[in-house]
């Protein structure tokens, strides 16, 4: 995929071990993706906030959210982009550890574009983070704005 230009994804994580392993995997599944990594919901906001001011600044294609984060979670994050007007088409894929119900209904309430566990072994997380970045990235026609 030398010839595309790159792509933009933000990864809303605070743990950063798991920073590095889907960070890792993206580059090495999606060299053309750039990864942009907010480690809480203001940093993400803050983010994407100067995207949208900054003329010719790429705005992300996906947004892969954990819930579980410092000072603004994932939950009030996702809440936010999907009543924005600016943010709101951008996809968010929820990547968390939590597989309850509860979180499950709740984001897709709040109009999360996919729901994933994320696994505890490398192997099935990489399969997972390949799956999303093959499904969003490839498959789907995003908006370009």
């Amino acid at each position: 995929m030398p010839d595309e230009p790159n792509v933009d994804v933000l990864l809303v994580e605070d743990n950063p071990g798991d920073v590095v392993l889907i960070t890792d995997i993206i580059k090495e599944f999606r060299p053309d993706v750039v990864v942009h990594v907010a480690r809480d919901g203001i940093e993400a906001t803050d983010f994407l906030n100067h995207q949208m001011e900054s003329q010719g600044s790429p705005r992300p294609a996906i947004i892969i959210l954990d819930l579980n984060l410092p000072r603004y979670d994932g939950r009030e994050l996702l809440a936010e982009l999907k009543s924005s007007p600016k943010f709101k088409r951008i996809p968010v894929i929820v990547l968390t550890g939590s597989s309850s119900p509860v979180d499950v209904s709740t984001c897709y309430d709040l109009c999360a574009n996919c729901y994933l566990v994320k696994p505890l072994d490398l192997g099935t997380l990489t399969d997972v983070v390949r799956s999303l970045l093959d499904f969003w990235l490839s498959k789907v026609k995003l908006p370009l704005d």
